[in-house]
């Protein structure tokens, strides 16, 4: 998303409608507008992409937020949504992306994301120096505890391949207070 979308040109557009807020949270930055792009990309609505973001590291990514940086509430992202609404900036953000992307011969499709699955090991797991993994951890899925780690996975809408797996550790919450960085391997392309 960062080598397609113009976000420099996208905030030139639309920080002078923006109010200057002298306390308090930003009206929007870059991470805002971002959420706004994966809710149109992927058929979010402002919970299910704040919860989303919580939830799932390749959102997280997606957005540019790291484990430990505050994701923007769903207040913000409607508030943002109002801001384009109120100034009519959303068919101008269209044409500036349209224009970027056609420069570059290519066009904008729908895709899919395929929420965390849990991978489970046996309890007694332990790596080669005879201690238990660090990425993995415990976690409750609906009534019963589980050993192991979540697997991200990323397919192709077209094609149902899959190009990108991330493996983040087990825990009941794996949002913004996770410090560790996930394990990552993606497919040459």
């Amino acid at each position: 998303m960062s080598q397609v979308v113009p976000w420099s040109e996208l905030l030139a557009l639309i920080t002078p409608h923006a109010s200057v807020a002298k306390t308090g949270r930003p009206s929007f930055d870059v991470a805002t507008m971002r959420i706004h792009f994966l809710q149109q990309w992927f058929g979010l609505f402002d919970l299910g992409a704040e919860e989303a973001l919580f939830e799932t590291c390749f959102y997280r990514g997606f957005v540019g937020i790291s484990g430990t940086q505050r994701i923007p509430d769903r207040v913000s992202v409607l508030r943002f949504r109002r801001l384009l609404e109120e100034h009519e900036l959303s068919p101008k953000v269209l044409q500036v992306i349209n224009a970027n992307l056609s420069a570059h011969g290519l066009l904008l499709k729908t895709g899919s994301a395929v929420d965390a699955t849990l991978i489970a090991a046996l309890s007694s797991t332990k790596n080669s120096s005879g201690e238990r993994a660090p990425e993995m951890h415990q976690t409750k899925k609906g009534n019963q505890w589980h050993f192991g780690i979540k697997g991200h996975i990323g397919v192709d809408a077209d094609s149902g391949l899959v190009h990108t797996v991330i493996g983040t550790a087990a825990q009941r919450h794996s949002g913004p207070r996770q410090r560790r960085e996930p394990m990552s391997w993606s497919a040459a392309r």
